[in-house]
Parts: C-alpha cells; sequence; structure tokens
C-alpha cells in the first residue's frame, strides 16, 4: 500500500478512525484525525500548541471550549448536503464535542500562536460563513466552501471542502504548492480526506513531481486520506459516483499560491 494511504481503522474509545500526525506523515505542519461518535458519546482534547478547526462532516454535537458553551451545532446528515458547521480553537485550550446525532467529526491541526503572538479567540463558523463557489467548466466543475482560508483570521491552518460530481475532475489542472518561493508559490503541506457518494464507489488521485522522482496513483474509497508532502495532486470521480474531500494545508507562511504543471496549463487558456 502507499505510504501516502492512510486507510480508516476500527475505532478506539473516542471514536477516533483517523489520525494523522506530523510524525506519522513525516512532515511538520498538518495533522487530520476523523472521530466517528455514536448519539451521546462525548470526545474531549486539549489542543497544546498547535490550532485546531473541528468540521461537522456530518450530524449534531454540543461543543464547548474552555469556558464558552456554543451550543448544538451542526445541520447536515451527509457530507453531501449542504455546507458545514465549524469551529476554530486556538491553542492552549480544551475543547469537547457531545454527539446529539452520529457525528463524524474532522479535526483539522497546525501550529498555532507563536510564543509573544496573541491567540485568536475561538468561534464558531456557521454554513453562511462558508464561502461557496464553483469552480472550472465541464467536466472540470466542482464546488468548494472555503471554511478557513487566508482572508479569515488564523495563524496557520487554511481548510477547505469540494464536492466533485462523478465523470468529473478536481484539483485540475495539475497544481503544486510545494516550494517556499513567494510571491509565486507558496510551501503548504496537504491532507485529502474522501468520501464517496454512494458509499462503495472509489475514485483516483495522482501525486507527482516535476522530475517524477514521486510518481504515484492511488485508488482511493470512502473514509480514505490521502497524503500531499509536495507536487501535483489531481483527483478523478468515475461516473456514478461524486467525490467529497476536505483539505487542510499549512506550511511556513499561511498563504495559498500554486503553480500549475506546466504540461497541462493550456486548458486555462
Amino acid at each position: 500500500m502507499s505510504k501516502l494511504l492512510v486507510k480508516p481503522s476500527d475505532p478506539t474509545s473516542t471514536g477516533r478512525v483517523i489520525e494523522v500526525t506530523p510524525e506519522s506523515a513525516g512532515w511538520t505542519y498538518v495533522g487530520f484525525n476523523v472521530h466517528k461518535l455514536a448519539k451521546d458519546q462525548t470526545v474531549s482534547e486539549k489542543t497544546g500548541d498547535r490550532e485546531v478547526c473541528l468540521v461537522f462532516v456530518s450530524g449534531k454535537g454540543h461543543v464547548k471550549v474552555d469556558d464558552q458553551d456554543f451550543g448544538l451545532l451542526g445541520e447536515r446528515m451527509s457530507p453531501f448536503e449542504g455546507k458545514p458547521w465549524s469551529v476554530y480553537i486556538p491553542s492552549g485550550s480544551i475543547w469537547s464535542v457531545e454527539a446529539e446525532t452520529d457525528v463524524e467529526l474532522a479535526i483539522c491541526s497546525a501550529p498555532g500562536a507563536e510564543t509573544g503572538e496573541a491567540k485568536l479567540e475561538a468561534r464558531v463558523i456557521g454554513p453562511d460563513q462558508a464561502g461557496k463557489e464553483t469552480r472550472g467548466e465541464g467536466t472540470n466543475v466542482r464546488h468548494v466552501a472555503n471554511i478557513l482560508p487566508e482572508t479569515e483570521p488564523a495563524h496557520s491552518l487554511l481548510v477547505v471542502e469540494v464536492i466533485t460530481p462523478g465523470g468529473h475532475w478536481s484539483s485540475y489542472p495539475p497544481h503544486k504548492h510545494d516550494r517556499d518561493a513567494l510571491p509565486d508559490e507558496s510551501l503548504l503541506e496537504e491532507t485529502y480526506y474522501h468520501r464517496l457518494n454512494p458509499s462503495q464507489g472509489f475514485a483516483f488521485q495522482r501525486v507527482y513531481t516535476d522530475d517524477k522522482s514521486l510518481d504515484e496513483t492511488i485508488a482511493v474509497e470512502d473514509g480514505n486520506v490521502v497524503l500531499v508532502p509536495e507536487g501535483y495532486h489531481p483527483c478523478g470521480a468515475p461516473h456514478g459516483y461524486d467525490l467529497y474531500y476536505l483539505n487542510v494545508m499549512a506550511g511556513p507562511k499561511r498563504i495559498w499560491k500554486f503553480h500549475n504543471d506546466p504540461a497541462h496549463e493550456w486548458m486555462l487558456k
């Protein structure tokens, strides 16, 4: 199995089925976990020196951060139904989620405030705040919800979710962001959390560099994570199966500047 592919495991006592740490991924910034909670089940964690964005992939739950009670959040019962509810949580916090229904909770993390830097406040990011846009044309159309873009406050995290209709391509034409070379390109590690509708489907993601020292094409199934440490990373959804993915990005500078593969950039002209 590819080292870039992370498959779900049996749930832990707190419902965790996916765990990606900087150490397990072999990189520096991005962490990503998924917990599947049954009704009335609770998960609680400390953020430590990292900031966190909780994303309700599906389901509803009561959220508390330190002494703040954010109440019942969540709305959709499937990631293919509408936009998400999310919560930004700064470093040095304790948070908990108690499931009102079955909940699929994504925990996106990256380095928080540096020494001497003022921490941000915890806040709810509602569906109306997750700016929605449609990108591409023809079979390159996909639908994007910007949960935590660079225009909204955070120290490291960038979080976005995308729905790619069956038969379409996404993160396409292929682009990369693996060089700290602003203003032309930023260095960002990235995870892709894939869901499929219907769930028995599959999709493909290729991760490759210009010199092809890294060149893998990965068959992804429902609930898989693909790690993108470097290189171009397009996705394809077969006919009949819509593809959802949740992206987490972070790097030395919180800006998304990408470089298109010159061989395929002609499509944009």
